[in-house]
């Protein structure tokens, strides 16, 4: 057996003990956003969200918010907004929310209105409408007739509303909460409850209980609510998410007929998670079949190393890094944090 041979030989018995332990949960690292003016987009989102901080990560324009960063690759023209992929939009806590929008007001920020039924009307803040009802953030045809009928009234105060971004990023800002603080990113899903057990299984990511199993975890969509973004509502039965940290990644069901793209090269070019063993990650992730996305040279972040048909791993600044593909072909990566 030659040199080469013993050493990729003893790296995988070392890889299939790191398989033999619980790996920590991952944590979450970034948003990646892609951008046409990254200065202006972080000087935009400083000024709305002062709990940002304008910073640079691997040599490239970021936000820091806490732990959390969000990054920004300059691109030459505006980065793609449809076909729809999985992440929908991303968000931030605020202590109040109806301050923010009057702020929002007076600066000339825009604003995305919230339609409150299939017939029309908007408001901006998602309680100046009737309440959702059945667990639900909203109402369906039949569940706003019966807000109707028995008269009920908007609960006012906080809530979530909505702001258009650079390159127009969709941005939630939810209030009234005890801190400012970047919380979520949006997504849709294929089958939001599959893609909830495929997260927690292959990415130990925190969920609630899911009564249901890989064998019959794909769930009927229900009815379209309001209130929405879009005047034909929002489908919100099913949904699913999981916790990284104190970031949320959180989903509906796929409101339209398409079936979603891959979120490379979109606005919202992909989320990372960071995780202290990449190599132990790795190999989890490659015996569960977990699919690994692109060369390192195609994601211009560094050289690219392939070593036995192992996934390709490239430098993120002075971190290691891989990509791979979630349920609904969003992009997710791995960068290794000691």
């Amino acid at each position: 057996m030659t040199r080469m041979r013993l050493a990729i030989a003893a790296a995988a018995l070392q890889l299939s003990l790191f398989a033999q332990t619980e790996l920590p949960a991952p944590g979450f690292h970034h948003l990646h956003l892609n951008a046409t003016d990254p200065e202006g987009a972080i000087a935009f989102y400083v000024k709305q969200f002062p709990s940002a901080q304008k910073t640079t990560f691997a040599g490239q324009p970021a936000l820091k918010i806490g732990k959390a960063y969000v990054l920004f690759n300059k691109v030459a023209s505006q980065p793609a907004l449809e076909p729809q992929t999985a992440i929908w939009h991303f968000g931030w806590h605020v202590t109040d929310v109806r301050a923010n929008m009057a702020r929002y007001k007076a600066t000339g920020v825009t604003l995305l209105p919230l339609f409150t039924s299939p017939e029309g009307g908007a408001v901006f803040i998602n309680s100046d409408t009737w309440p959702g009802t059945g667990g639900t953030l909203g109402r369906t045809r039949a569940q706003i007739a019966d807000a109707k009928a028995q008269n009920i009234q908007p609960a006012g105060g906080g809530g979530f509303a909505y702001l258009q971004g650079p390159d127009g990023a969709t941005v939630e800002y939810q209030g009234n909460m005890p801190a400012e603080r970047f919380n979520h990113v949006h997504m849709y899903q294929e089958d939001p409850v599959c893609a909830q057990l495929w997260y927690m299984k292959n990415l130990s990511g925190k969920g609630r209980a899911v009564q249901k199993s890989e064998s019959n975890c794909k769930v009927e969509r229900g009815e379209p609510s309001w209130p929405a973004l879009d005047k034909e509502g929002t489908i919100r039965v099913p949904s699913g998410g999981v916790t990284f940290d104190d970031v949320s990644l959180q989903w509906y069901a796929r409101q339209g007929s398409q079936p979603l793209v891959s979120t490379r090269g979109h606005l919202a070019d992909h989320v990372a998670l960071s995780v202290t063993n990449l190599d132990a990650w790795v190999l989890k992730l490659r015996t569960a079949g977990v699919k690994f996305l692109g060369k390192a040279q195609e994601l211009g972040n560094g050289n690219s190393i392939v070593i036995d048909g192992f996934p390709t791993e490239y430098k993120l600044g002075d971190m290691r890094a891989v990509m791979i593909e979630g349920p609904s072909h969003e992009a997710i990566e791995l960068v290794e944090v000691k």
